[in-house]
């Protein structure tokens, strides 16, 4: 009989467990607090635990950790891990450290279905979705490992990860029923107690999914737009056919009704001469304004320059060129970040994730497409040539 695994559980479904085991529900919040908290997996050194209880739990339950294949440690701080999955497929996660924060980038599949053109995960194709023991494992680890190598922050909070990101290999939301129970413990005092506003999903944007996790588990949402409009949107994108940009932005201004942030993080991969010139940046500023198809959508950009792949056919915008992409924004508005490259001598960084993935979707077949639309040779748009 294969043991429970106790990193499946939030403290409702360990509490549920628990009780099969003819124990209170005060029980599954010690166990809680000595899995998360301290990072024990050893049921006999969890000392304030009735004999009896030990008893039970030995041999049918137990903190299944993920195996670790490698663990890579940058120049600049990052440490990105691959862990193995089973069955050929490994997962990586990266840990991001900064001066007020640091960040974990958790996975929530093995691949990726969506298949994004600027995306190695995606060019790999897709396996499978991950477990919620699989998906806190992953924190679960980094937190504690990182602990016993003597990282800390300022102050008296134990905890070296302050924030969480699903960013990482996969689309959260196609994983839904596995994600909203890891990120309930994520959140829960009894286990890491991580503010709302400090976890993250990043979806290619499921409508009817935001919706569902608006009125479930609202926490901060990063939405990967990458384009103005449809027609490119499309392309780089390929999730964007279902519902289109009215519809995503319209769930936008919808989830920001309970959402922890008053605003929505709309993310932002810089390609030379696809997406990158000062016209599409005044698209973008009409796209959330008032006169767009929303309404006025209360947001910031993220600014990100693609990391490059061979596989991809694509290129990074020239870093003037994104400075005077953001320029058009922040004139026009909006706030605008361009995220600082970390961890990119460990292929850590945004779009690098990859790990290994047993492809189930014949990604390459689906990925074999006609060369994307330019919008000027030097990435400067046909505004910017008109004006030579």
């Amino acid at each position: 009989m294969t043991a429970v695994n106790l990193l499946d559980f939030d403290l409702d479904g360990l509490a549920a467990y628990c009780a099969t085991l003819g124990e209170k529900r005060f029980r599954a919040v010690q166990l809680m607090r000595w899995i998360h908290q301290r990072g024990e997996a050893d049921f006999d050194r969890m000392s304030d635990l009735a004999k009896s209880l030990r008893a039970k739990l030995a041999g049918v339950a137990e903190v299944r950790a993920l195996p670790v294949i490698s663990e890579h440690r940058s120049a600049d701080g990052t440490v990105k891990w691959l862990f193995d999955v089973g069955a050929g497929n490994a997962i990586e996660t990266v840990f991001i450290p900064e001066d007020d924060r640091g960040t974990l980038c958790v996975s929530s599949q093995a691949g990726c279905a969506v298949g994004c053109r600027f995306c190695s995960t995606g060019h790999q194709g897709f396996s499978r979705n991950l477990s919620t023991g699989e998906i806190l494992a992953q924190l679960w680890h980094a937190e504690h490992s990182l602990r016993r190598a003597g990282v800390s922050r300022p102050g008296p909070d134990p905890r070296v990860i302050t924030n969480v990101v699903m960013m990482g290999m996969g689309e959260p939301l196609q994983n839904y029923a596995a994600v909203i129970p890891a990120l309930r413990v994520m959140l829960d005092d009894h286990a890491y107690g991580l503010s709302r506003r400090r976890v993250t999903v990043s979806t290619s944007g499921m409508v009817a999914k935001i919706d569902t996790l608006r009125e479930e588990c609202p926490v901060a949402l990063a939405v990967s737009l990458h384009a103005p409009d449809d027609a490119l949107r499309d392309e780089l994108v390929p999730l964007n056919r279902k519902d289109g940009l009215a519809a995503l932005l319209q769930a936008c201004k919808r989830y920001l009704e309970r959402a922890p942030r008053d605003f929505i993080t709309f993310e932002y991969c810089m390609l030379d001469g696809v997406n990158d010139s000062d016209a599409q940046a005044r698209a973008l500023l009409e796209l959330v304004s008032a006169r767009g198809p929303a309404g006025r959508v209360p947001c910031k950009f993220n600014l990100i320059p693609f990391n490059p792949f061979p596989q991809s056919g694509l290129k990074r915008s020239p870093m003037a060129r994104v400075q005077a992409f953001a320029q058009v924004l922040m004139d026009g508005g909006l706030v605008t970040t361009v995220r600082k490259t970390r961890g990119d001598d460990i292929d850590a960084a945004c779009g690098q994730l990859a790990g290994e993935v047993q492809d189930r979707t014949r990604v390459q077949e689906r990925l074999v497409r006609l060369p994307l639309p330019r919008v000027g040779a030097s990435g400067r748009g046909a505004a910017a040539q008109q004006r030579g």
